[in-house]
């Protein structure tokens, strides 16, 4: 407690990672605050029914990431998401478009045109989820919108135009708030933001949790002690998984300076367990999330709502096989996609190293990736594990928005930043000769992976 202390003080000590730190709080209290705003033309009174649709199942995980604002029907009540699929759709098309490949290896002005295309497309899955939007809204709160109580005082066209827009611009503006955040603040703004989104959601969670056991006879205060411990347990699975690496030794050739003798200094080539972060549940996500949003587009359609019914309860066998086995598929496909064998061969030998025993070139090439290979297939397993977690929690009867935080995105997502933004800070500490957050001054994070957003 006493190093937390100081700690802190130190963190206030240094201008600029005071500056950081005030500034990324400020931010994230303007999100905060935006996700209570209600679009114009809804009644907030009337979305009680609504706002029980949008706690449960697939529409449930949209407002867990949205922090809320989904069912309070806010200006950001999209949240950052629509710029989480138009990033994940320009990614992929990195390895079936040329065109996009070639930017990807133009270096800064390729990010740049390519950030510059990601914002366009976010705009547009942005205007149809919209839209998908207000039509479930309308069929679902009916009473809450003036349009369709009270046309007189606005009409239908004007009540769906002016509340596109402003959710299109509240997107664009959390987007913003996040690339602001990663300039002038601390940690990557758009991961922050969205695990801010999460975080709020867990005292409520907590408290419902705590209020179902305390009303059971019979040992409910015991369960709900258990649930804490074995979720201390996820989470400490989840930090391992994230900071899991295995250790190739590399033999680096150095020159000594002033002198032609040469000598040996062992180092290490780290290669992640699980090298493609948190981006293999939104990939899966993300299309889980496809079939509810096109339904919202064909209310009266038995065929949407069935296909929506079984991809909604998320305990059902059937959506947490299609999800595992999805994760497993793009934990693959994206690690191959991040970690390239050949470059780091090439880079070793143009570097003057090597692995002991293995000859530089292909041959090293095909020891990394049979590494990977094998590192790989039991960080998917585990990862499609975690997802799935909450699954299981909501088996043992855990309350539906505290089985949430049992694993699945919302807890990758939790620990990832955490770690991010603590690493962040304690690299800002041990630059300025201060004592780090922990004795080892060695929290790993996910910077240099594919973690971030």
């Amino acid at each position: 407690m006493r190093k937390l202390i100081q700690t802190i003080q130190n963190i206030w000590k240094i201008e600029d990672l005071r500056v950081r730190v005030l500034f990324t709080l400020g931010f994230v209290a303007i999100y905060r605050l935006g996700s209570y705003v209600v679009l114009p033309g809804i009644d907030p009174n009337a979305l009680t029914a609504y706002q029980k649709q949008a706690s449960e199942g697939i529409l449930g995980l949209i407002n867990l990431f949205a922090g809320g604002a989904f069912s309070r029907a806010s200006i950001f009540a999209l949240g950052i998401m629509p710029y989480i699929s138009a990033s994940i759709v320009i990614q992929l098309l990195t390895i079936a478009v040329p065109y996009f490949q070639r930017l990807q290896k133009e270096g800064e002005s390729g990010r740049k045109k390519m950030n510059q295309i990601t914002r366009v497309l976010t705009i547009a899955v942005t205007a149809s989820q919209s839209v998908a939007f207000l039509v479930n809204l309308r069929n679902q709160a009916s009473g809450a919108i003036v349009s369709v109580a009270h046309p007189e005082v606005m009409s239908p066209a004007f009540f769906m135009m002016t509340n596109i827009i402003l959710l299109t611009c509240g997107t664009l503006f959390v987007m913003w708030l996040g690339e602001k955040i990663t300039d002038r603040g601390i940690g990557n703004g758009i991961s922050l933001i969205i695990m801010i989104g999460i975080v709020a959601r867990l005292p409520l969670a907590l408290f419902a949790e705590f209020d179902m056991r305390l009303s059971e006879t019979g040992g409910g205060l015991v369960v709900f002690f258990i649930e804490i411990v074995a979720l201390l347990f996820v989470i400490l699975g989840t930090i391992l998984l994230v900071q899991g690496t295995r250790r190739i030794p590399v033999q680096y050739a150095k020159r000594i300076v002033g002198n032609k003798q040469y000598g040996g200094v062992r180092q290490y080539l780290p290669l992640k367990v699980n090298a493609a972060g948190v981006m293999p549940i939104i990939f899966a996500q993300a299309i889980m999330f496809i079939p509810a949003t096109i339904a919202q587009f064909f209310p009266n359609s038995s065929a949407w709502r069935g296909l929506v019914g079984a991809l909604n309860d998320y305990t059902s066998f059937g959506y947490n096989f299609i999800y595992a086995l999805m994760i497993i598929l793009f934990t693959y496909f994206y690690t191959a996609v991040t970690i390239n064998p050949t470059q780091i061969a090439d880079d070793l030998k143009r570097n003057g190293g090597f692995i002991p025993g293995i000859k530089p070139g292909k041959k090293t090439a095909s020891y990394i990736d049979s590494i990977m290979s094998r590192i790989t297939f039991p960080g998917s397993i585990f990862l499609a594990f975690v997802a799935i977690m909450p699954s299981f929690a909501k088996m043992f009867n855990v309350n539906t928005q505290f089985a949430q935080f049992f694993g699945g995105t919302s807890l990758l997502i939790m620990v990832g930043v955490i770690l991010d933004t603590l690493q962040q800070i304690e690299s800002h500490l041990l630059m300025r000769h201060y004592d780090g957050l922990m004795k080892s001054g060695r929290i790993k994070g996910r910077t240099g992976t594919t973690g971030s957003y």
